[in-house]
């Protein structure tokens, strides 16, 4: 009997759980993505900041791996009748349904920031905001994580007579050793980049940024970086979620409501034997994708399914394209005074980066848990 399993999502933890999945005995995997691309996404700064990245189209990752692409969007999830209704009308049975939906950049409500700001959470708000940058005006970043550093640094160092300030409503590099942390100053300093800490945004104008505390700051552009929010299928579905509409999960990765459903990547809500909640990041969906897959074959052919083992070990951070930040950090993801920096960091980020592609194209299982 051929087990139906559906993947919702082809990002970094869809598209290698569909091709594992596809790998077993009397499988047939379906993914739906609402795009015939898998998007880098950890290279959009990049993009944003002018660099022209290779596309990479999912149906030539998927060629030959047996796995049947659905270019669609998901507009319902009916986990009573394990089925999923498509934008275009269609429906998909399954018989184990692959959560992998990802995460969009959030703030909306602040007011102004739909309006009036630009993201770098996709690539079409990435070629967006390339296609509104102009060397010699200013632009402010909001958000001091890391999708806020490497966005301005990025730009910094591309468009040297750019104006480029990042606000942050808590103080910089706060999640950072005291090495990281100087090492993120000295590097703003000579990029130019002015900084304001413990400044929160209470508004995006078109002309600029309103403070909590009434001044306005005054940019040509508004990139917005903070918090990210998910799709609200598995809420509308009926499926355990926790307060920010991410799936639950068990620490094989399937669902604490709805035993058929698995998932990974963003969207979804994995706790560690010791209570710790997974960051979002690829270095975690990845892994926790290969292990759902492994859980669910596990399962279907009468074995026990082994619960997640998962060590964290480093933060990376790009400073443009010659700098970086490389934060060690302990199994809790608690940094120590480690750090690696300047264009050694550059490079192991790079190879970093160029190894999360490469599983995707040849994924496997982790050899032990």
């Amino acid at each position: 009997m051929t087990t139906r399993i559906v993947v919702l999502g082809g990002g970094y933890s869809g598209q290698p759980a569909a091709r594992l999945a596809a790998r077993a005995k009397d499988v047939s995997v379906t993914l739906v993505n609402e795009r015939d691309l898998f998007v880098e996404r950890v290279r959009l700064h990049q993009l944003a900041a002018g660099e022209e990245l290779r596309e990479r189209p999912l149906s030539d990752l998927l060629a030959g791996t047996g796995v049947q692409l659905v270019v669609d969007r998901v507009v319902t999830i009916d986990p009573e009748a394990k089925s999923v209704v498509l934008a275009s009308g269609d429906t998909l049975s399954y018989d184990t349904l692959i959560y992998a939906l990802g995460s969009r950049m959030g703030g909306q409500t602040v007011p102004g920031v739909a309006e009036h700001a630009l993201t770098v959470a996709t690539h079409e708000e990435a070629v967006l905001l390339r296609a509104r940058i102009t060397d010699g005006g200013v632009v402010t970043v909001v958000g001091g994580g890391l999708t806020g550093i490497e966005a301005a640094t990025e730009l910094a160092e591309q468009y040297p007579a750019l104006k480029v300030r990042l606000v942050t409503d808590g103080v910089f590099g706060a999640r950072l050793s005291r090495k990281g942390r100087q090492h993120l100053h000295r590097t703003f300093d000579q990029l130019g980049i002015e900084l304001r800490e413990q400044a929160a945004v209470r508004e995006v104008r078109v002309d600029g940024v309103v403070l909590a505390d009434g001044e306005h700051v005054g940019s040509d552009l508004v990139v917005w970086t903070i918090g990210f929010t998910v799709p609200r299928l598995a809420t509308e579905a009926g499926l355990a979620v926790d307060e920010h509409g991410r799936l639950l999960v068990d620490d094989t990765g399937r669902s604490t409501s709805h035993p058929d459903v698995y998932g990974c990547g963003d969207a979804v809500a994995m706790h560690m034997s010791g209570g710790q909640e997974l960051r979002m990041a690829c270095a975690t969906a990845m892994p926790v994708a290969q292990h759902a897959v492994r859980a669910i074959l596990a399962r279907r052919d009468g074995r026990p399914a082994k619960p997640f083992r998962f060590r964290y070990v480093n933060q990376c951070i790009s400073l443009g394209r010659r700098d970086g930040l490389i934060q060690f950090v302990n199994r809790y993801d608690e940094p120590v005074e480690a750090v690696l920096t300047g264009r050694l960091a550059a490079l192991y980020k790079e190879t970093v980066v160029r190894s999360a592609f490469q599983v995707q194209r040849h994924p496997s299982f982790p050899t032990s848990f």
